[in-house]
């Protein structure tokens, strides 16, 4: 089973910037592990592409961690991450978070799978990072190339936490006095506004994903 870092807030994707990429001209991806399957090398399990992609975000410091996947609200589950049978409906992924450049956003739909182009994101991330070795750079000159897809890549999103908890309490219909007791134990109002946007329990894609960007700012200031 995956283990989905506890950073990392997953939602659907609502619109791809630009166009997808034709499926004639996606590749198989390359990534194998050592080990082989019926003579032929294992592809690489998402577990060990969530622990690189957690790794080389630590290595950032990155906060809003936030990553889109063209995969129906109603094929996550209350937790916010995707269930392990979810199909995809374009194997594309949008990977977003902040440091100190700013806004990042790496979207990926090079490959015939959403769990590659994740793996694929992951990856360049350790070589940009890996730049830094030699000296070449000495201010992220590498990342700056990623910084104007950020209002496609998270819309939306909450500028501080008191928009988060404000939004929260709303949606929830909490009253003035219950809304100033969510500052203080705002996982409660998440999990149940989880449960209302979800479309399980008749909540729409919209909603729900804002409620994950209002988590991903909670997190990012360390109150979940």
């Amino acid at each position: 089973m995956s283990e989905w870092p506890d950073r990392l807030d997953v939602g659907p994707i609502r619109e791809w910037p630009g166009e997808l990429t034709p499926q004639s001209r996606k590749k198989v991806a390359p990534f194998k592990t050592s080990e082989f399957d019926s003579y032929r090398r294992r592809s690489v399990p998402l577990w060990s592409t969530l622990e690189l992609l957690d790794r080389e975000l630590r290595m950032l410091g990155a906060t809003n961690q936030v990553m889109l996947v063209a995969i129906s609200p109603a094929d996550f589950r209350l937790d916010g991450k995707p269930r392990a049978q979810a199909k995809a409906e374009h194997s594309g992924v949008i990977l977003s978070f902040t440091t100190k450049l700013g806004d990042l956003s790496y979207p990926c739909d090079t490959f015939t799978t959403w769990t590659d182009n994740l793996r694929a994101i992951a990856l360049a991330l350790e070589a940009l990072r890996k730049v830094d070795r030699y000296g070449v750079t000495s201010h992220g000159e590498q990342y700056r190339g990623f910084l104007a897809l950020e209002a496609t890549a998270i819309p939306g999103g909450f500028a501080t936490t008191d928009d988060a908890l404000a939004f929260l309490g709303k949606f929830i219909g909490l009253g003035h006095a219950e809304m100033r007791l969510i500052a203080g134990a705002p996982s409660r109002a998440l999990r149940r506004a989880q449960r209302e946007a979800h479309p399980d329990t008749g909540g729409d894609a919209a909603m729900f994903q804002r409620v994950t960007l209002a988590e991903a700012k909670l997190r990012e200031e360390g109150l979940l």
